[in-house]
């Protein structure tokens, strides 16, 4: 059921009012109206921020297409249970963190996880002489440190950080989307932060 791939982003946008930018709460209510263009511009939104959100969460990148593909399918079949009473993006990325606990639960029932270990193909690579590339070497295996110790974050820690401090959301988004209190959301933040700092040390 992939209704976000039939149409291209160009050309929804064409088909939109250009004079204008909805805001996702916008589109979203003209969706429930039976504008289907508003879907599909809320999918180009908001695919690659779901991706990078449950990728970083599962450690596993076709499971993640898979889980942003039953986000996806979720805003289709379910549009009409969002009330404007908060915001899309919070909606949205409950949706995607719900499925995500799920899948993590049933991975640990199968006791096949294993946090530490990267979803991507293992790096292989020679330090080369020049200058530039090797710090682009370096940058890149820097980034896939941070995201090793991202992982091996408990659950409840890791999810926090993903959204405060890589999706960006406010600390009130967060605690929406975790369904904890707000204090709780920023302990448990600062405790992470604490944690990911503590095993990275070597790499300052």
């Amino acid at each position: 059921m992939k209704h976000y791939s039939q149409i291209s982003y160009s050309q929804s946008y064409k088909q939109m009012d250009k004079k204008f930018i909805y805001s996702d709460e916008e589109l979203i209510g003209r969706f429930q109206n039976g504008d289907e263009q508003a879907y599909i511009e809320l999918v180009n939104r908001y695919r690659d921020r779901l991706m990078s959100f449950v990728y970083r969460f599962v450690n596993d990148e076709v499971v993640a297409e898979d889980i942003v593909q039953d986000t996806l399918v979720k805003l289709y079949t379910h549009k009409d249970y969002y009330r404007n009473i908060a915001k899309f993006s919070t909606w949205l990325y409950t949706i995607a963190g719900n499925l995500a606990k799920t899948e993590l639960r049933k991975k640990k029932r199968r006791k096949v996880t294993n946090l530490s270990e990267m979803g991507r193909d293992d790096w292989e690579y020679d330090i080369p002489s020049d200058e530039d590339t090797a710090k682009t070497v370096h940058g890149q295996f820097v980034g896939e440190q941070i995201h090793k110790a991202i992982q091996s974050l408990p659950d409840h820690f890791r999810e926090v950080i993903i959204l405060r401090d890589i999706q960006e959301l406010s600390y009130e988004e967060v605690s929406n989307i975790v369904e904890v209190p707000l204090g709780t959301v920023k302990s448990r933040i600062n405790r992470a932060r604490l944690q990911l700092q503590e095993m990275l040390k070597e790499l300052r």
